[in-house]
């Protein structure tokens, strides 16, 4: 009998007994060459498929558990089963890594974290018939345990032990499709792997969470082994391990303590998601390590995570003990602003499909886009047609950050949004055009100042459950970030006045409460709606007086439109035709065609379906190029695809200003600046140049141009000279630039007479002479700029009587 285990020296080979399939004992030589490869290719294949426990970095995604019994959907696994499904998804895994690490990955990021794409994971390194994307979905926690095991052990299996890193790499997948919509989360999807996208309404304090422990037994001083803790759930040991102890109480070591940075934030979803009616749907997500403090509230985010539930006896709510439980998401990657850096600080609020880009070139094409747009808006309002053209350049604003010196400690922050002031009498559609702005806008909120109040404007303070420490919680102007903030009963909110000067000029939102200070950006469009202070608007008063607003809050708003119901017979005519063909089906002769409510794939159409007017004169003034006539039909844009429009030339288009159109702008300015030379008279400031700047960016933008062009400077100056004259206009047609803010003429008369009959109880006297008069009001600081004017008002109101040469009498 040959030994198995001989060799032999002088022949180099082995003699190994075998038997055949018949039974027969045969003798079979191996020479030493054959040998080493066979010893070299059982040494790769134990390094290909390594068992778990040669795996260095298994103990730290895996730590050891008690045997027991785990459920996962209707059949129940053991821990054996559940070490056979680790075990074959990292030989799966691992040969396949091994290529991408030699190729594309060789360390962690300076967080410890492996970024990884949903879309590169499911079709290029793994197969179909893997069905990783099933295993994703459905067994999620273990998927990214072994994409981690994988990883560490491809990076550090050449790396000597005491030069390896004791923490886990954290494997963030991003990009996982499909989103789901916050409104069908719900039990079905608990455990499951989802991704969903919203705007993040709340965020609370960072704080530290244990993973893991060693507990002292209170009794015999024994310390346990130490304690692993999922989901942050601390359990204590039920009995002590020394033996002949019987002790059941434990004190934690905290020395021994193991923790991570741990943060609860609330997202809250879309407005394209969230239905017509109702609150909008609302969850709390769990964010850990790096991702913390990577957000503020206002920010648009994706989140991928692992749907969980939590019993709602440990949040504080109880419902006659029933078994409740509340759904929270635990984040595993989180695609936030901050974190791509290369767009210039532009939210990626929305996505462009094929069949909406050539609706965008299509609408792009239109001779005359600016009069499409405007006419899009609400078109249920007839008229208005100036107002609707100062809506349209607030919802594409100018181009930001335009002044920048090369770095960012020296760029100056220059706002480029305007903002937009419609007062008017009731019933003349306000209130349905700042909602279709809110509907058209890519980020557009919608409050009512009778019931908003100054934190619900801006920032809330809450206190969180349990710990008692406050979150910040985003107002109207934080959530309408890089969009539209609807305000209407803009005058019902004087409490709230003061709260918007900072969003408006500064675009952010300061909050310095309870130990607290922090700015959050709110680069939003204003466009609020008023009404007149006793139902009319009066052109003997200023607009300050006809809306109790102050001056400050004033001069913010680029454009202040003036709506007064007059009548008008033709006009009237024209109305009522419009209104009664809205409730008669389309029957009789269409100034328009009804809006259509189709997808964006219905705006793809040729240039000329959209419209059947000639070329239009670019002589003519704006107004009369916006104007539909009477019995034109014209085809609007859909909301949606409209949407789209604004949403790409925000993102994409920044106009700058051309040497013909700085020419227009500063001519105009300069014409301003000249009429404003009275003490008493409105201030035109360097605001009012940045107004026009603003709004002839927003000109250019509308037709995704580059270039702001003269013909776009005369179209501006149009529009602001028509927001003047509503503005400055007295009751008697005349022009007035004292009358933008401070006193009109009848509040200054009753100035007046206020502070002679105090002068003449105080004197005792009721005569006084002309320059008497005037001394006394220098002395009250009041304006005496047309003093005559006021003095003969009273006179011939008879509050004051003349008598003699340049003396007059009080009359009490």
């Amino acid at each position: 009998m040959y030994n198995n285990n001989n060799n032999n020296n002088n022949t180099n080979t082995q003699i190994i007994r075998r038997n055949n399939s018949e039974g027969d004992d045969y003798v079979q030589f191996k020479s030493q060459q054959t040998i080493q490869r066979e010893q070299s290719q059982q040494q790769q294949q134990q390094q290909q498929h390594p068992q778990l426990d040669e795996l260095i970095g298994y103990k730290l995604y895996f730590p050891p558990k008690t045997n027991k019994i785990i459920e996962n959907g209707d059949e129940k696994l053991n821990q054996e089963a559940i070490l056979e499904k680790r075990h074959q998804f990292i030989q799966l895994s691992l040969p396949l890594f091994r290529d991408v690490c030699n190729e594309t990955l060789y360390a962690p990021d300076e967080n410890n974290t492996i970024p990884l794409d949903y879309q590169l994971l499911k079709n290029q390194i793994y197969r179909v018939e893997d069905q990783f994307e099933i295993r994703l979905r459905d067994d999620s926690e273990m998927v990214i345990n072994c994409l981690g095991v994988v990883i560490y052990q491809v990076l550090y299996e050449n790396v000597s032990e005491s030069q390896r890193p004791k923490k886990k790499i954290n494997i963030r997948i991003f990009h996982f499709e499909p989103l789901l919509q916050l409104k069908k989360l719900k039990a079905n999807l608990i455990d499951k792997f989802v991704s969903l996208k919203g705007t993040v309404i709340r965020v609370g304090n960072v704080k530290p969470l244990v993973t893991q422990m060693q507990f002292i037994c209170n009794k015999c001083s024994t310390r346990t082994p130490t304690q692993y803790f999922t989901e942050g759930k601390v359990t204590f040991p039920s009995n002590c391990l020394n033996h002949g102890c019987r002790g059941k109480i434990f004190e934690p070591d905290r020395s021994t303590a193991v923790t991570i940075d741990w943060q609860k934030i609330r997202i809250q979803e879309d407005a394209d998601q969230k239905e017509s009616s109702g609150i909008p749907k609302a969850f709390e997500c769990e964010i850990t390590d790096e991702m913390v403090e990577t957000i503020v509230p206002g920010d648009i985010v994706t989140i991928s995570g692992v749907v969980k539930v939590l019993r709602a006896e440990e949040t504080g709510f109880q419902n006659q003990n029933k078994p409740v439980f509340l759904i929270y998401i635990d984040v595993n990657s989180i695609d936030s602003p901050k974190r791509t850096s290369g767009n210039g600080g532009k939210i990626e609020t929305t996505s462009f499909s094929l069949k909406d880009m050539y609706g965008i070139k299509e609408i792009a094409e239109h001779p005359n886009i600016f009069k499409l747009i405007s006419n899009s808006i609400c078109p249920t309002i007839y008229g208005h047609e100036l107002v609707k053209a100062g809506l349209t350049l607030a919802l594409f604003g100018g181009s930001p950050n335009r002044s920048s010196n090369g770095s960012d400690k020296n760029k100056l922050s220059i706002r480029s949004d305007p903002h937009v002031l419609i007062v008017g009498d009731p019933g003349l559609g306000k209130s349905q055009m700042l909602t279709s702005i809110y509907h058209l806008s890519p980020r557009g909120v919608y409050v009512c100042g009778g019931y908003s109040s100054t934190t619900g404007l801006t920032v809330t303070l809450l206190r969180e459950k349990g710990s008692g420490d406050f979150a910040i919680e985003a107002g109207a102007l934080v959530l309408a970030d890089q969009g539209c903030c609807c305000i209407d009963e803009f005058d019902k909110m004087t409490d709230e006045h003061p709260a918007l000067l900072e969003a408006m000029e500064q675009q952010s939102v300061s909050i310095a409460k309870a130990g607290i200070v922090c700015n959050l950006p709110a680069r939003t469009s204003v466009v609020a709606a008023a009404n007149p202070v006793g139902g009319h608007y009066n052109r003997a008063k200023t607009v300050s007086e006809n809306i109790k607003m102050s001056a400050p809050l004033l001069s913010r708003f680029d454009l202040i439109f003036i709506l007064m119901d007059k009548p008008n017979t033709e006009k009237d005519h024209i109305i009522s035709h419009n209104i009664l063909n809205l409730h008669s089906n389309g029957s009789g002769v269409k100034k328009r065609k009804p809006q259509q409510s189709s997808s964006s794939s219905s705006a793809t159409t040729n240039s000329s379906q959209y419209t059947h007017e000639e070329d239009h004169d670019k002589s003519l003034p704006l107004k009369q190029k916006l104007l539909i006539t009477h019995g034109q039909e014209i085809n609007l844009i859909p909301t949606v695809i409209l949407r789209k429009y604004i949403s790409y030339a925000k993102k994409y288009v920044s106009p700058r200003l051309s040497e013909e159109a700085i020419k227009v702008i500063q001519k105009f300015y300069l014409e301003l600046r000249s009429k404003s030379t009275g003490s008493d008279s409105m201030p035109v400031t360097t605001r009012q140049l940045e107004s026009l700047i603003r709004l002839a960016e927003a000109r250019a933008k509308l037709e995704l141009r580059e270039t702001v062009t003269e013909q776009d400077a005369i179209d501006i100056v149009e529009i602001m000279r028509d927001s003047l004259l509503d503005t400055f206009e007295d009751e008697h047609g005349n022009i007035d630039f004292r009358r933008a803010t401070g006193m009109s003429k009848s509040g200054l008369s009753k100035k007046y007479i206020s502070i002679f009959n105090k002068e003449a109880s105080k004197t005792g006297t009721s005569t006084f002479s002309k320059q008497e008069l005037l001394q006394i009001v220098k002395e009250y600081k009041l304006p005496f700029e047309n003093f005559n004017d006021v003095l003969e008002g009273l006179n011939n109101q008879g509050m004051i009587l003349k008598s003699g040469n340049n003396k007059y009498t009080i009359t009490r």
